[in-house]
């Protein structure tokens, strides 16, 4: 049985419109904060645990900064939000985050781990790089954020809660019509047995039929169906993350660059950097991103 207290977090984190992720994140380190405390109720535990939980997590579990940092904004939203309790100065600093700066590859580099790829995994990370995106960015495409006439990706909901447009390589526009047509031969089968993409489920009831559409179909489907987080219908997600990670590591290992800290965000590192060596404007290359600071 779940707990009462964290389902009506969840049910307060979903009114605020908190993301799926943020809302597993936050509930994971309230979980641990309340462990941590004795499972005690939060509103009767002093500040100072909270200092105390903070300070085990960098002392003891040598947690990255990053991640501290996390900890501390999932309990501040669970005194300052949900309880309605200020906390005030903690006196607790939170561990300074180093800083290095981001690997970088040559377009010939690119090429190398290019070659080892071919079909959806290729067509994946050329996407990061001629296109900029985070690999949740490329693997939530559907098919109607893709104009092969414009030569444009539309990301919906990226960082930040914002949408924006970047630029498509013309040299992708086979290898996608291709995915595009895979993706909606992939929808009809789905559809022969009821079942359709994984949408939000206001949307699925504004537009019931909106599953059959192959507008939004995943441009990179998962290979099995699964239970939707909000309402457990039966749906198709996207392909997940790690699978892209796994892939792309042999890839790297494969062109000989497994010396170089590579991963899925390297290569919008790398397309920023292209971009700037061209000639672009450093504004352009922000909107392209979706940085709000340049």
């Amino acid at each position: 049985m779940p707990s009462p207290f964290l389902e009506s977090l969840r049910n307060d984190m979903r009114l605020r419109g908190f993301s799926l992720k943020t809302e597993r994140a936050y509930l994971f380190w309230i979980r641990r904060y309340i462990h941590f405390t004795g499972t005690k109720h939060p509103a009767k535990v002093p500040s100072s645990e909270i200092t105390r939980f903070l300070t085990h997590l960098a002392v003891n579990r040598h947690v990255a900064a990053n991640t501290q940092k996390a900890a501390l904004n999932a309990i501040a939203y669970l005194y300052q939000k949900f309880l309605k309790i200020e906390l005030g100065d903690l006196g607790f600093t939170l561990a300074r985050k180093q800083r290095y700066l981001p690997a970088v590859l040559s377009p010939d580099e690119v090429k190398r781990i290019l070659d080892q790829l071919s079909g959806r995994n290729k067509l994946i990370i050329a996407l990061l790089y001629g296109s900029g995106l985070r690999v949740s960015e490329c693997l939530r495409l559907r098919v109607q954020d893709v104009d092969l006439t414009r030569m444009a990706l539309t990301v919906h909901d990226g960082k930040g809660r914002k949408d924006r447009q970047t630029i498509l390589s013309a040299s992708l526009r086979a290898p996608l019509t291709q995915a595009i047509d895979t993706a909606r031969a992939v929808l009809k089968q789905d559809n022969a047995r009821n079942i359709g993409p994984c949408l939000p489920p206001a949307l699925a009831r504004k537009y019931p039929n909106a599953w059959q559409s192959a507008a939004w179909a995943f441009i990179f489907p998962a290979s099995s169906w699964c239970r939707h987080p909000l309402d457990g219908t039966s749906c198709r997600y996207h392909l997940h993350e790690t699978v892209v990670r796994k892939f792309l590591k042999s890839a790297v290992q494969k062109a000989g660059l497994s010396h170089k800290r590579i991963n899925c965000h390297t290569f919008r590192h790398s397309f920023a950097t292209a971009m700037l060596q061209s000639g672009a404007d450093i504004r352009t290359v922000q909107e392209l991103l979706g940085h709000n600071d340049v």
